[in-house]
């Protein structure tokens, strides 16, 4: 669900998230830890590579094959006892999902962490229609008391501090924590939902996995909150994206290997639940309607354009965790759905080009994101079929296009570029101060965040040659 006419632009979102000195303390504890798990997780696990190499055929496999699974899913979904809902975009995966909690008369609904519920838009949606909405992930529901939006797709609070969350808690809670310690606001947390878990009449869940033939969905949990949103509610509704699909129950265990180191640096989550129609009789609980609303808004057209490998993630947010661009401004000011390297990928999908052509522009190719993907999406090739794409369509700015056109003039011309090269490593030299360039003109934008190191006095052809003569010499 783009907001994009309504937010500030890109740039600004950036600027003020590098002035923001608490947001990148918040970061770099979080995807620090995360980044250091990861390590030790693939340390233990040394079948990693050939674990990433079958999750990446299972994934291609059902993009391949993706109308098969998809009629195999519903047909055994529908066995199941549960009902299947189809949403071509948005709108109507908001429409869909509002009208089962209406014609149900609920008045409170909890809610499972899904980011594809907040890409649709399901939020405003039930506000809109004049019904409760509980977040019951921990995290989320800090976002929720601070009426935010998540700010990354595992850790949705992760921009928060703790001093700040105790903050939240103390005027959100009521009776507010006892202390501010870890272990007394979870306490405080657990309080304040338990009613809301009981009470609710419909809830709400994402799935990490469709599983096309037992029709069931799978959700992958730390708190359990998951199981208590879609247990005693009399209603479950689902919402997931088509490309959720796996084959079987075999080939979701096999990305689960990969999705929770990637993730989280475990072995495996604490709740792993597949869910498989409604309530039975002689079952002790479950809910009485079982409700699956498949969502493509975009993804088809995904599957016939070069951005197909975008569809194999599985929403782990390694990619994030190792963004240098990520850990300086956090998820907020990507300003769509989905932060980091996949969002710059997924959200000129969702919210068209025009609105998002700043995001695959502000990543500095440098691999890392590729490099951890557990199911092996090459995003900076991604990144640069935006970037070229905007190229095409002429969205990009006169200077920008005039400096590429300067820049190919030379680049097409050896002797004036080796010029220009050696021109302009000399005048670098003039505005550096022990050894980096805190400011330089026409690069404000640059070195108002981070200083350049000063170059060497040399161009690097200059000093591979110097470097062949002494090699030559010492013969």
């Amino acid at each position: 669900m783009s907001h994009a006419t309504t937010r500030a632009p890109f740039k600004a979102r950036a600027d003020a998230a590098l002035a923001d000195r608490t947001l990148k303390l918040a970061i770099d504890r979080t995807t620090g830890t995360a980044e250091a798990k990861r390590a030790a997780a693939l340390s233990a696990f040394p079948e990693f590579e050939a674990a990433r190499a079958r999750g990446k055929a299972i994934k291609d496999h059902v993009i391949a094959h993706l109308d098969h699974y998809l009629e195999e899913f519903e047909r055994n979904a529908i066995a199941s006892g549960a009902r299947v809902h189809w949403a071509a975009d948005d709108a109507e995966a908001r429409a869909i999902v509002t009208r089962i909690c209406l014609e149900a008369d609920a008045r409170l609904v909890t809610r499972a962490k899904s980011m594809l519920g907040e890409e649709i838009g399901l939020p405003h949606a039930l506000a809109d229609a004049g019904i409760e909405r509980v977040e019951t992930d921990l995290a989320e529901h800090i976002i929720q008391l601070a009426g935010e939006a998540p700010s990354h797709i595992i850790w949705p609070a992760m921009h928060r501090t703790r001093e700040q969350v105790a903050d939240l808690f103390r005027t959100g809670h009521h009776p507010p924590p006892a202390a501010e310690d870890p272990a007394s606001m979870v306490q405080s947390a657990r309080r304040e939902l338990r009613a809301k878990f009981l009470g609710a009449d419909v809830g709400i869940s994402g799935a990490n996995f469709l599983v096309a033939d037992t029709g069931a969905t799978c959700t992958v949990t730390n708190e359990g909150n998951a199981e208590l949103t879609t247990t005693p509610p009399r209603i479950h509704i689902v919402t997931a994206g088509i490309e959720k699909l796996v084959p079987s129950t075999a080939h979701a265990f096999a990305l689960l290997r990969l999705l929770v180191r990637s993730a989280t640096g475990g072995e495996m989550t604490q709740y792993t639940t597949f869910h498989c129609g409604p309530k039975r009789p002689g079952d002790a609980d479950g809910p009485e309607e079982m409700h699956i609303v498949l969502v493509d808004n975009g993804r088809s057209r995904m599957l016939a354009d070069e951005f197909r490998a975008m569809l194999r993630c599985i929403r782990c947010g390694a990619c994030m965790n190792h963004c240098v661009v990520y850990r300086q401004i956090g998820g907020h000011a990507y300003g769509g759905t989905y932060p980091g390297p996949m969002g710059a990928v997924l959200t000129p999908v969702l919210d068209g080009l025009a609105a998002a052509r700043d995001l695959p522009h502000a990543c500095t190719m440098n691999g890392r994101c590729a490099e951890v993907c557990p199911v092996g999406i090459p995003l900076p090739t991604l990144l640069r079929a935006w970037r070229a794409r905007s190229w095409r369509e002429g969205r990009e700015p006169g200077a920008v296009r005039a400096g590429l056109s300067l820049w190919a003039r030379l680049a097409t011309r050896p002797r004036l570029y080796r010029l220009a090269s050696r021109i302009g490593v000399r005048g670098l030299r003039l505005f550096g101060r022990g050894g980096w360039i805190a400011r330089l003109p026409l690069a404000g934008g640059w070195t108002a965040h981070r200083d350049l190191p000063r170059p060497e006095g040399r161009t690097f052809m200059e000093q591979y040659r110097a470097w062949q003569a002494r090699k030559g010499a010492g013969r």
